[in-house]
């Protein structure tokens, strides 16, 4: 693993993430009890090697880039079989144009990995992240297809 990414995982007190990666809440936004919170929000990296499993969320999710390298983020829509495939990352940096933040709407899969040595992001979910509307891709089948049709971006 890259010193620096090993270094942001003590310094920010980074987990293991059951998606892949490592992931801290820093928010979640004060509610009444018994109602759900208008956001949340986690700093999340990903080293060389590791990637986001297909996963979906019932809220939208908005990513943020905030150092390393760029991050492919795969984004599919399944009630349009459209599959967008985005380079989150500082704008001009190397050869591909690069967004700095990016939203996934609630319910599309998504899907990421770092491009170089590791990306830190801050994802932000409105309405807050609950592990109840989280769910991983079990379908290896759509799995493959979906990474048969994603374009590899370079560095």
């Amino acid at each position: 693993m890259h010193p620096r990414a090993a270094q942001l995982i003590g310094q920010l007190a980074l987990a293991p993430h059951i998606e892949g990666g490592h992931f801290r809440r820093i928010h979640t936004a004060a509610v009444p009890d018994g109602e759900r919170s208008p956001l949340s929000a986690i700093q999340f990296l990903l080293a060389a090697g590791e990637q986001s499993a297909w996963h979906r969320v019932d809220a939208h999710e908005a990513w943020h880039f905030v150092e390393g390298d760029p991050l492919e983020l795969l984004v599919y829509h399944a009630a349009e079989d459209r599959l967008e495939c985005l380079r989150l990352g500082p704008f001009g940096h190397g050869s591909g144009a690069a967004e700095p933040v990016h939203v996934v709407p609630a319910g599309a899969w998504q899907a990421a990995r770092p491009l170089g040595d590791y990306a830190l992001c801050t994802c932000l979910v409105a309405p807050a992240f609950e592990f109840a509307g989280f769910t991983l891709l079990d379908d290896p089948e759509l799995a493959a297809r979906l990474g048969e049709r994603a374009p590899q971006i370079r560095r």
